[in-house]
């Protein structure tokens, strides 16, 4: 019988190769099924003998290693497909993952920028190829609430600037049509013409955003050039990319757009996903009234 490394690795490659997850997720999947493997391996678990209770004692030990309700969830997700696999490769009979209780997750409440910080932080002034290239990311980002892995992974031919309008893939491989905004499509059509081939340096890239090597930017260079940016404009609330498209989801909703629209915009596959914004403008209801109510 193959063990069970062999076949964390056999599903990883199903992910890939049948179901059409992302490398992204593929890794995640990676990351919580090794930890797995090592607490069987430590225990000399292997197919034949992880039952429910096995299960149990695995989840009771990343309790007592401080993990959040929502890690805890993540790993018992990854193990109920990766159970899920192995019944249909007929290398279980049974499924020890039947009984077993996702934590319940208390929903946070998403940090967002405000309007006049948003506004601050898109105030960029275009005197170099790295303010065209900035300001076109940032304005797309918050145009669009594009995931930054959506932003840096836009191609050239996913941009219609005749149309204004791009597309993107999503979590699942899902792939929708954004509209971008007139004013966002000239930001990224001055960053074409006056920047984007100054990064290039005649070089060819498939990829809309570049690095000064002329490679397509990262996800942490991204996270760098906005951190720098925030905090050169003074700007002292914490965030970082996601912050962008909690702001652009909150900021519709402030604005009277249908939570439906937003759902499809954002690519969410659950409404309950995209509730969690219809708090967000509740506080800054409460925080307004506060603020501006003469007996508030």
């Amino acid at each position: 019988m193959d063990s069970l490394l062999t076949n964390i690795n056999k599903y990883l490659d199903y992910l890939i190769i049948d179901k059409k997850y992302s490398i992204n997720t593929k890794k995640s999947y990676e990351f919580d099924l090794i930890i797995f493997n090592n607490f069987c391996e430590e225990r000399n678990l292997n197919l034949n003998n992880i039952n429910e209770n096995s299960i149990k004692e695995y989840l009771k030990n990343l309790k007592q290693q401080k993990l959040s309700n929502k890690s805890i969830s993540r790993k018992i997700s990854a193990l109920r497909g990766f159970y899920k696999f192995l019944l249909i490769e007929k290398k279980v009979i049974d499924n020890p993952m039947e009984y077993i209780e996702i934590p319940k997750i208390n929903k946070t409440i998403p940090s967002v920028l405000s309007k006049e910080e948003v506004e601050i932080l898109l105030n960029i002034d275009l005197n170099d190829k790295f303010s065209y290239r900035n300001k076109a990311m940032i304005e797309l980002m918050y145009a669009t609430g594009l995931r930054v892995s959506e932003l840096v992974n836009l191609k050239l031919n996913d941009v219609d600037l005749q149309m204004s309008t791009l597309k993107t893939m999503g979590k699942g491989n899902k792939e929708r049509q954004l509209p971008i905004g007139e004013y966002a499509t000239s930001i990224i059509i001055l960053y074409l013409h006056k920047a984007r081939p100054l990064f290039l340096k005649h070089k060819h890239s498939e990829y809309l955003f570049i690095t000064n090597q002329g490679t397509k930017m990262t996800r942490e260079q991204f996270y760098k050039i906005l951190h720098v940016i925030a905090k050169k404009k003074g700007i002292t609330t914490a965030f970082s990319p996601h912050t962008l498209r909690h702001s652009f989801a909150s900021h519709l909703l402030d604005n009277g757009a249908d939570l439906r629209s937003i759902q499809e915009m954002l690519g969410h596959s659950n409404i309950s996903s995209t509730q969690i914004y219809t708090h967000v403008s509740k506080e800054s209801l409460k925080r307004d009234y506060n603020n501006y109510h003469p007996h508030g």
